[in-house]
């Protein structure tokens, strides 16, 4: 009997998908196929529910570096800067990916709905991403939403959704529930480790003290460096310096602001500093990365998927 990996595998391969990330007819889904091996590219998970079909992938995060493969899914909880690269694919042996978009509103409607009483062991912060094994559940509800081509949209939007909420109840009760729960866990108990990341993004491009960021988010300096390293594998002004460095490398690169204005725009009072800064993060002095990316033939971008 096929396997629904296999299964999902042939169904992808009839889709006959260009190179790169394509959009489905489910507005929160997408595949990635990518034909040749990828560089590590620098960029920001968001949170997603992504797994690997065919090839393997190698992430960043932090100091820590995972190595995840076929059956493979990738957890993001929250806007995380991390680095990741394809390895090995080839035409003939292609890496294929896909992912589902989620929402911390979604988890917890999922949560109550559902009664679904998970709690991180110790009440300790884990990381805001991690990779787990994927089962014939989480694979059935993939093929259900590819079986979806086709049908009216009034019913891709409502079994869709059906299906989405499905997966989020497999992922809370399953080996790695505690960890997926912490986010809204983190939320309803007003931990402040969720309000900092969003103040921290929506003020990433002005000077600020990280006592300015606990006082956002009601915490002590002390309980604040120590949870946001806890989830993001970083300090506070290390996430808002790569936060920095990647909006002015996504200005950059659609022509919309050279290396100086881009560096005034989120927040360099210095373009020699930035200048510094940006080829310590990506390897390239900023003209030389973005006439690199520009050279590419297939224009490459962080994916979590």
């Amino acid at each position: 009997m096929q396997s629904n990996l296999d299964q999902l595998l042939d169904m992808v391969d009839f889709l006959n998908l260009a190179e790169g990330r394509t959009e489905t007819v489910v507005p929160f889904f997408s595949l990635v196929r990518r034909n040749r091996p990828t560089t590590m590219m620098p960029g920001v998970l968001t949170p997603s529910f992504c797994m690997i079909l065919q090839g393997s992938k190698k992430l960043h995060l932090g100091q820590d570096t995972i190595n995840y493969g076929g059956g493979d899914y990738l957890v993001s909880l929250f806007d995380i800067p991390a680095s990741g690269q394809v390895v090995g694919a080839t035409r003939q042996s292609p890496y294929i990916g896909l992912c589902i978009d989620l929402t911390p509103k979604e988890i917890a409607f999922v949560m109550t709905e559902a009664e679904i009483n998970v709690k991180p062991p110790n009440r300790k912060m884990g990381p805001g991403a991690y990779v787990g094994k994927s089962d014939e559940h989480l694979l059935l509800l993939f093929i259900r939403l590819l079986e979806l081509r086709g049908k009216p949209e009034a019913e891709i939007r409502f079994l869709s959704s059906l299906i989405k909420r499905e997966m989020i109840f497999r992922l809370l009760t399953g080996d790695y529930g505690h960890l997926f729960v912490q986010r809204v866990f983190m939320d309803q108990q007003n931990e402040g480790i969720s309000r900092a990341i969003e103040w921290i993004k929506e003020n990433y491009n002005r000077t600020f003290t990280i006592e300015e960021v606990a006082r956002s988010s009601n915490m002590s300096v002390s309980g604040l460096h120590h949870k946001f390293k806890a989830v993001t594998t970083m300090a506070p002004l290390q996430y808002q310096k790569q936060l920095r460095l990647q909006e002015a490398r996504r200005l950059m690169l659609n022509g919309s602001a050279n290396a100086t204005a881009a560096a005034l725009e989120v927040g360099y009072e210095s373009p020699a500093q930035f200048s510094r800064e940006y080829r310590r993060h990506f390897g390239l002095p900023p003209l030389q990365d973005i006439k690199a990316l520009h050279r590419l033939p297939v224009p490459e971008a962080f994916e979590t998927s």
